[in-house]
Protein backbone atom coordinates (compact mmCIF):
# COMPACT_ATOMS: atom_id res chain seq x y z
CA UNK A 1 0.00 0.00 0.00
CA UNK A 2 1.46 3.57 -0.30
CA UNK A 3 2.23 5.93 2.24
CA UNK A 4 -0.80 8.11 2.21
CA UNK A 5 0.90 11.80 2.68
CA UNK A 6 -0.71 14.39 5.11
CA UNK A 7 -0.88 17.19 1.79
CA UNK A 8 -2.90 14.29 -0.17
CA UNK A 9 -5.51 14.26 2.15
CA UNK A 10 -5.60 17.97 2.32
CA UNK A 11 -5.89 18.10 -1.17
CA UNK A 12 -8.75 15.95 -1.18
CA UNK A 13 -10.35 17.09 1.95
CA UNK A 14 -10.43 20.52 -0.13
CA UNK A 15 -11.65 19.36 -3.35
CA UNK A 16 -14.45 16.85 -1.58
CA UNK A 17 -14.80 19.29 1.38
CA UNK A 18 -15.55 15.53 3.54
CA UNK A 19 -13.59 14.91 6.84
CA UNK A 20 -9.66 14.05 7.20
CA UNK A 21 -10.26 10.21 7.92
CA UNK A 22 -13.32 9.92 5.14
CA UNK A 23 -10.19 11.25 2.74
CA UNK A 24 -7.46 9.19 4.32
CA UNK A 25 -9.78 6.18 4.49
CA UNK A 26 -10.77 6.65 0.06
CA UNK A 27 -6.63 7.42 -0.76
CA UNK A 28 -6.20 3.92 1.54
CA UNK A 29 -8.50 2.21 -0.80
CA UNK A 30 -7.31 3.68 -3.82
CA UNK A 31 -4.03 3.43 -3.65
CA UNK A 32 -3.22 7.47 -2.81
CA UNK A 33 -5.14 8.09 -6.24
CA UNK A 34 -6.17 11.44 -5.56
CA UNK A 35 -8.59 11.40 -8.67
CA UNK A 36 -9.77 7.85 -8.10
CA UNK A 37 -10.48 8.72 -4.12
CA UNK A 38 -12.49 11.48 -5.41
CA UNK A 39 -14.25 9.09 -7.76
CA UNK A 40 -14.31 6.31 -4.66
CA UNK A 41 -16.37 9.27 -2.72
CA UNK A 42 -18.94 10.03 -4.72
CA UNK A 43 -20.07 6.81 -5.42
CA UNK A 44 -20.38 6.46 -1.69
CA UNK A 45 -22.69 9.15 -2.00
CA UNK A 46 -24.79 7.82 -5.00
CA UNK A 47 -24.69 4.63 -2.36
CA UNK A 48 -26.39 6.70 0.55
CA UNK A 49 -28.56 7.95 -2.01
CA UNK A 50 -29.68 4.95 -3.42
CA UNK A 51 -30.01 3.30 -0.21
CA UNK A 52 -31.69 6.20 1.63
CA UNK A 53 -34.25 6.55 -1.37
CA UNK A 54 -37.08 5.71 0.49
CA UNK A 55 -36.43 8.23 3.02
CA UNK A 56 -38.74 11.94 3.72
CA UNK A 57 -37.10 15.25 2.75
CA UNK A 58 -39.49 17.39 5.27
CA UNK A 59 -36.70 19.75 6.16
CA UNK A 60 -34.46 21.89 3.52
CA UNK A 61 -34.15 25.50 2.14
CA UNK A 62 -36.29 27.78 -0.16
CA UNK A 63 -34.50 30.50 -2.22
CA UNK A 64 -35.49 33.26 -4.26
CA UNK A 65 -34.02 36.22 -6.26
CA UNK A 66 -35.38 38.82 -8.58
CA UNK A 67 -33.05 40.88 -10.91
CA UNK A 68 -35.51 43.19 -12.35
CA UNK A 69 -35.87 41.56 -15.54
CA UNK A 70 -36.21 37.77 -14.03
CA UNK A 71 -37.47 35.51 -10.76
CA UNK A 72 -36.64 32.37 -9.47
CA UNK A 73 -37.74 30.26 -6.57
CA UNK A 74 -36.57 26.96 -5.88
CA UNK A 75 -35.92 24.36 -3.11
CA UNK A 76 -33.40 22.10 -1.98
CA UNK A 77 -34.77 19.22 0.35
CA UNK A 78 -33.32 16.72 2.97
CA UNK A 79 -34.06 14.74 5.72
CA UNK A 80 -33.47 17.15 8.93
CA UNK A 81 -33.14 20.46 10.27
CA UNK A 82 -29.18 19.77 11.26
CA UNK A 83 -28.85 19.25 8.02
CA UNK A 84 -30.87 21.78 6.13
CA UNK A 85 -29.04 24.54 8.66
CA UNK A 86 -25.12 23.06 8.29
CA UNK A 87 -22.40 24.91 6.28
CA UNK A 88 -22.24 22.03 3.20
CA UNK A 89 -26.26 21.88 2.29
CA UNK A 90 -26.38 25.85 2.41
CA UNK A 91 -23.33 26.15 -0.17
CA UNK A 92 -25.22 23.60 -2.09
CA UNK A 93 -28.65 25.51 -2.03
CA UNK A 94 -26.72 28.63 -3.08
CA UNK A 95 -25.33 26.82 -6.48
CA UNK A 96 -28.93 25.32 -7.10
CA UNK A 97 -30.44 29.05 -6.98
CA UNK A 98 -27.59 30.01 -9.32
CA UNK A 99 -28.38 27.46 -11.63
CA UNK A 100 -31.67 28.35 -11.65
CA UNK A 101 -30.51 31.96 -12.36
CA UNK A 102 -29.22 30.35 -15.70
CA UNK A 103 -31.66 28.08 -16.95
CA UNK A 104 -34.04 28.57 -19.83
CA UNK A 105 -37.51 26.59 -18.81
CA UNK A 106 -39.44 28.01 -16.38
CA UNK A 107 -40.23 25.54 -14.34
CA UNK A 108 -39.20 21.22 -13.36
CA UNK A 109 -36.33 20.45 -11.67
CA UNK A 110 -34.88 18.19 -14.00
CA UNK A 111 -33.37 20.50 -16.54
CA UNK A 112 -31.49 22.22 -12.81
CA UNK A 113 -29.28 19.07 -12.34
CA UNK A 114 -27.76 19.03 -15.81
CA UNK A 115 -27.17 22.80 -15.18
CA UNK A 116 -22.79 23.62 -14.80
CA UNK A 117 -21.84 25.27 -11.79
CA UNK A 118 -17.83 25.82 -11.09
CA UNK A 119 -17.10 23.57 -14.41
CA UNK A 120 -19.38 20.37 -12.86
CA UNK A 121 -23.48 19.75 -13.49
CA UNK A 122 -25.13 20.43 -10.22
CA UNK A 123 -26.11 16.50 -9.83
CA UNK A 124 -22.50 15.93 -9.13
CA UNK A 125 -22.46 18.34 -6.63
CA UNK A 126 -25.55 17.12 -5.17
CA UNK A 127 -24.10 13.90 -5.20
CA UNK A 128 -20.92 15.61 -2.96
CA UNK A 129 -23.30 16.94 -0.50
CA UNK A 130 -25.25 13.50 0.17
CA UNK A 131 -21.77 11.99 0.61
CA UNK A 132 -20.63 14.67 3.06
CA UNK A 133 -24.02 14.72 4.93
CA UNK A 134 -25.17 11.15 4.90
CA UNK A 135 -28.69 12.36 4.24
CA UNK A 136 -30.62 12.25 1.27
CA UNK A 137 -30.59 15.67 -0.42
CA UNK A 138 -32.76 16.23 -3.57
CA UNK A 139 -33.91 19.53 -5.20
CA UNK A 140 -37.87 20.12 -5.14
CA UNK A 141 -39.45 23.30 -6.76
CA UNK A 142 -38.21 25.42 -9.11
CA UNK A 143 -40.00 28.01 -10.93
CA UNK A 144 -38.98 31.18 -13.20
CA UNK A 145 -40.89 34.25 -13.76
CA UNK A 146 -39.55 37.22 -16.46
CA UNK A 147 -40.96 39.94 -16.85
CA UNK A 148 -41.26 42.76 -19.33
CA UNK A 149 -40.44 46.89 -18.90
CA UNK A 150 -44.03 47.08 -17.24
CA UNK A 151 -44.09 44.26 -14.99
CA UNK A 152 -42.01 43.54 -11.57
CA UNK A 153 -42.20 40.21 -9.29
CA UNK A 154 -42.87 40.36 -5.56
CA UNK A 155 -40.60 37.63 -3.65
CA UNK A 156 -40.95 36.37 0.01
CA UNK A 157 -39.51 33.58 1.68
CA UNK A 158 -40.77 33.22 5.39
CA UNK A 159 -37.36 33.07 8.37
CA UNK A 160 -37.96 29.76 9.04
CA UNK A 161 -36.27 29.33 5.04
CA UNK A 162 -39.03 26.15 4.38
CA UNK A 163 -41.45 28.52 2.73
CA UNK A 164 -41.71 31.75 0.61
CA UNK A 165 -43.99 33.03 -2.75
CA UNK A 166 -43.37 34.68 -5.92
CA UNK A 167 -46.16 36.72 -7.70
CA UNK A 168 -45.79 38.41 -11.21
CA UNK A 169 -47.24 42.44 -11.10
CA UNK A 170 -48.15 43.55 -14.88
CA UNK A 171 -48.36 47.65 -14.63
CA UNK A 172 -49.14 50.25 -17.59
CA UNK A 173 -46.00 51.84 -17.09
CA UNK A 174 -42.06 51.23 -15.70
CA UNK A 175 -42.63 53.78 -13.46
CA UNK A 176 -45.89 52.15 -11.77
CA UNK A 177 -44.12 48.68 -11.50
CA UNK A 178 -41.43 50.40 -9.46
CA UNK A 179 -43.92 51.67 -7.41
CA UNK A 180 -45.23 48.86 -6.56
CA UNK A 181 -42.57 46.48 -5.64
CA UNK A 182 -42.82 46.79 -2.08
CA UNK A 183 -46.52 46.03 -2.08
CA UNK A 184 -46.30 43.46 -4.33
CA UNK A 185 -42.99 42.00 -2.19
CA UNK A 186 -45.84 42.05 0.90
CA UNK A 187 -48.83 40.23 -0.82
CA UNK A 188 -46.51 37.34 -1.38
CA UNK A 189 -45.60 37.53 2.66
CA UNK A 190 -49.24 36.93 2.52
CA UNK A 191 -49.52 34.46 -0.57
CA UNK A 192 -47.07 32.53 2.07
CA UNK A 193 -49.21 32.89 5.23
CA UNK A 194 -53.02 32.40 4.16
CA UNK A 195 -51.94 30.10 1.09
CA UNK A 196 -54.76 30.85 -1.17
CA UNK A 197 -55.86 27.94 -3.63
CA UNK A 198 -56.28 30.51 -6.78
CA UNK A 199 -55.72 33.47 -8.04
CA UNK A 200 -59.32 34.48 -8.21
CA UNK A 201 -62.68 32.81 -8.35
CA UNK A 202 -62.25 32.08 -12.42
CA UNK A 203 -59.22 30.33 -12.13
CA UNK A 204 -60.57 28.41 -9.52
CA UNK A 205 -60.39 24.17 -10.45
CA UNK A 206 -64.05 23.37 -10.90
CA UNK A 207 -63.41 20.22 -9.08
CA UNK A 208 -62.57 21.81 -5.99
CA UNK A 209 -66.16 24.04 -6.54
CA UNK A 210 -68.13 20.92 -6.95
CA UNK A 211 -66.74 19.16 -4.26
CA UNK A 212 -67.54 21.97 -1.52
CA UNK A 213 -70.61 22.45 -2.97
CA UNK A 214 -71.57 18.57 -2.25
CA UNK A 215 -69.85 19.64 1.19
CA UNK A 216 -72.02 22.69 1.56
CA UNK A 217 -75.41 20.68 0.40
CA UNK A 218 -75.13 17.84 2.68
CA UNK A 219 -74.93 20.67 5.50
CA UNK A 220 -78.40 22.49 4.95
CA UNK A 221 -80.10 19.37 3.83
CA UNK A 222 -82.88 19.83 6.14
CA UNK A 223 -83.66 22.66 5.09
CA UNK A 224 -87.02 23.67 3.03
CA UNK A 225 -85.79 22.68 -0.73
CA UNK A 226 -86.73 25.97 -2.41
CA UNK A 227 -83.49 27.48 0.30
CA UNK A 228 -80.89 24.72 -0.44
CA UNK A 229 -80.05 26.21 -3.69
CA UNK A 230 -79.46 29.65 -2.56
CA UNK A 231 -78.16 28.91 0.82
CA UNK A 232 -75.53 26.92 -1.25
CA UNK A 233 -74.83 29.18 -3.38
CA UNK A 234 -73.98 31.56 -0.32
CA UNK A 235 -71.24 29.35 1.27
CA UNK A 236 -69.29 28.87 -2.43
CA UNK A 237 -69.34 32.80 -2.85
CA UNK A 238 -67.67 32.96 0.76
CA UNK A 239 -65.56 30.01 0.47
CA UNK A 240 -64.33 31.91 -2.88
CA UNK A 241 -63.98 34.84 -1.36
CA UNK A 242 -61.79 33.45 1.48
CA UNK A 243 -59.94 31.12 -0.72
CA UNK A 244 -58.50 33.53 -3.73
CA UNK A 245 -56.11 35.47 -3.49
CA UNK A 246 -57.23 39.07 -4.72
CA UNK A 247 -60.13 39.09 -2.22
CA UNK A 248 -58.65 37.52 0.62
CA UNK A 249 -58.25 40.39 3.66
CA UNK A 250 -54.98 41.65 3.24
CA UNK A 251 -52.67 40.31 5.78
CA UNK A 252 -50.88 43.99 6.02
CA UNK A 253 -54.45 45.83 6.43
CA UNK A 254 -57.63 43.89 6.55
CA UNK A 255 -59.29 46.52 5.61
CA UNK A 256 -58.54 46.33 2.65
CA UNK A 257 -58.59 42.99 -0.02
CA UNK A 258 -55.36 41.95 -1.72
CA UNK A 259 -56.62 43.47 -5.21
CA UNK A 260 -57.45 46.85 -3.12
CA UNK A 261 -54.02 47.36 -1.76
CA UNK A 262 -52.21 46.51 -5.10
CA UNK A 263 -54.90 48.57 -6.65
CA UNK A 264 -54.37 51.88 -4.16
CA UNK A 265 -50.74 51.29 -4.62
CA UNK A 266 -50.90 51.52 -8.37
CA UNK A 267 -52.98 54.87 -8.22
CA UNK A 268 -51.05 56.32 -5.92
CA UNK A 269 -48.23 56.16 -8.07
CA UNK A 270 -50.56 57.12 -11.54
CA UNK A 271 -51.56 54.17 -12.59
CA UNK A 272 -52.96 50.49 -12.59
CA UNK A 273 -51.65 47.44 -11.65
CA UNK A 274 -52.38 43.70 -11.48
CA UNK A 275 -51.37 40.27 -10.24
CA UNK A 276 -51.28 37.89 -12.93
CA UNK A 277 -50.19 34.66 -11.30
CA UNK A 278 -48.74 33.84 -7.84
CA UNK A 279 -46.23 30.64 -6.64
CA UNK A 280 -46.17 29.32 -3.72
CA UNK A 281 -43.77 26.99 -2.50
CA UNK A 282 -43.22 24.79 1.05
CA UNK A 283 -40.98 22.31 2.69
CA UNK A 284 -42.51 19.86 4.41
Amino acid sequence: MAEISAASVMKLRKMSGQGMMDCKKALEETNGDVEAAMQLLRKKGLATLAKRAARETTEGRVLCKFDGKTAVMVSLCCETDFVAKSETFIEAADKLLQCAGKAAGDQGAEELLHMEIDGRKFSECLTDTVSKTGEKTEVGDYYRIKVGPNGTVGTYVHFNNKDGSMAEIEADSPAVAAAVKSVADEICMHITAMNPIALDKTSVDPAIIEKERAVAAEQVKDKPANMIEKIVDGKINKFLKEQCLIEQAFVKDDSKTVGQALADAAKAAGGTAKIKRFVRVEIG
